[in-house]
């Protein structure tokens, strides 16, 4: 199993709650301490390859995230909860969405002391597929190859054109230096470098077409200037578990209007290091957990432990819209900004705005509590990617926010690739309060636009 187990005798301790830091002590982990024991002595007499395959990685995250194993046992005497449900795939997705955030470290540190050129984007657009190869392979082998089915942006046939050569080469050999590094996330590297031929069968995986039954997984693109890695797990319709990585994510509210080229200004200065800048973050939720969490990205030569540093977040408790932070829209192509800004000027939304260029970043700064209202109205003609949104909704959700239409509905993520049926626009609150008046001001500003 790919996940990395320590010694076992070492860490009974800590894998019982009974070690340093489980001042949480409880009797439910009285009843989890019971059920692992009694699965570990089943287990006893089995070969040590069967034991490690079934022992998996315990956290002593207050989730009380568990093991397959133990979650196997839970149910049989009804000890599960549905928000102990999907433990594993939230811990494999966190430290996929980890991994991939550390190529894109590596990647900035690189553009941003480099003077821009006519091809700036080759280096994105490796970074974009390797992405996706990265999380293909680790979700599969992480996961033993079950249900790894992922709805993203382009597909295989792209990068099998003979004209692609330089661009295969160049992803291939990105993606084999990133997962050489697993280890330092808790996952085994492969056995081998990957070749083009597997590389090419990994990224295949990435085919979905989504639907309102079974399970898939949805990967966001690399986007806009302040890039972002959003990954979600879809089942039978419904967002599960949601994970942003957020490389440019400012842990200083007021950091936000300082882009790439201020960074390449102060970077002649001092060395151009995330960990310097103080900046980037993992955010995550999972369906029914009442909870969103956030934990920094990982630095060089340091090793991922789970929960790595996470606390939890929570949304603006701000009920005023006079008080409120409004994620201004900055993207032009497929959204109306005339509207969009209207509608905020009409319901009182006049503090200062927080410039945020990309969709997965406006949800990341309501669910962390640095701004409160995010809206979006497309043209006419353009449509919403679910890969734009469903992380982001949850995470939000979970936090204690409002995500919804322009009519005040749920978003529907069960119709493939695209929310068909969105009423007008997406509406995204820190609260019921703030929520419930921007929907009743959308209806009558909305007969006065050219929309």
């Amino acid at each position: 199993m790919p996940l990395i187990c320590s010694s076992l005798s070492a860490n009974i301790p800590r894998i019982l709650g009974l070690g340093r830091g489980s001042d949480n002590f409880t009797h439910s982990h009285i009843k989890t301490s019971h059920v692992f024991c009694s699965s570990f002595l089943s287990l006893h007499h089995k070969s040590p390859n069967t034991l490690l395959t079934h022992i998996a990685f315990v956290s002593k995250f207050d989730q009380n995230f568990s093991s397959p194993v133990m979650e196997e046992e839970h149910k049989m005497f009804g000890l599960v909860s549905e928000a102990e449900e999907y433990s594993e795939e939230l811990d494999v997705a966190v430290r996929a969405v980890q991994m991939v955030c550390s190529l894109y470290q590596k990647m900035q540190d690189t553009l941003i002391s480099k003077p821009q050129s006519h091809n700036d984007n080759f280096p994105i657009t490796v970074a974009g597929w390797s992405v996706k190869a990265i999380v293909s392979w680790i979700l599969f082998e992480c996961l033993r190859g079950e249900n790894v089915s992922i709805l993203a942006e382009e597909d295989v046939q792209t990068l099998s054109k003979t004209n692609t050569s330089e661009l295969l080469e160049a992803v291939v050999k990105t993606v084999n230096e990133c997962l050489a590094e697993g280890p330092r996330f808790g996952i085994e590297e492969p056995k081998s470098p990957l070749g083009s031929s597997e590389f090419l069968e990994i990224i295949s995986r990435c085919n979905s077409v989504g639907g309102p039954s079974g399970r898939f997984w949805v990967l966001g693109p690399l986007d806009g200037d302040q890039y972002a890695v959003a990954l979600s797990l879809i089942e039978d319709g419904e967002v599960v578990l949601g994970v942003l990585g957020c490389p440019n994510y400012p842990m200083r509210k007021d950091w936000f209007s300082y882009h790439r080229r201020y960074q390449r200004i102060i970077s002649k200065l001092t060395p151009p290091t995330s960990e310097t800048w103080n900046q980037g973050c993992v955010i995550y939720a999972k369906r029914g957990s009442g909870k969103a969490w956030i934990q920094p990205l990982l630095h060089v030569n340091k090793k991922f432990v789970w929960p790595n540093h996470a606390k939890q977040v929570s949304v603006s408790c701000i009920d005023n819209l006079a008080f409120a932070t409004f994620c201004q829209p900055l993207e032009k192509a497929n959204s109306s900004h005339s509207f969009t800004e209207g509608l905020a000027l009409s319901v009182g939304l006049s503090n200062q705005t927080l410039r945020v260029y990309n969709n997965m970043l406006k949800y990341a700064a309501i669910a962390c509590g640095d701004a409160e209202v995010f809206m979006k109205f497309a043209r006419a003609g353009n449509k919403e990617k679910i890969w734009d949104h469903a992380a982001g909704a949850i995470i939000i959700e979970e936090a204690g926010g409002v995500v919804t239409d322009a009519r005040g509905l749920p978003l529907d993520f069960s119709k493939g690739l695209y929310l068909e049926r969105l009423d007008r626009g997406i509406v995204a609150c820190s609260g019921p309060t703030l929520h419930e008046k921007i929907i009743d001001a959308v209806d009558v500003s909305w007969s006065s636009s050219c929309l």
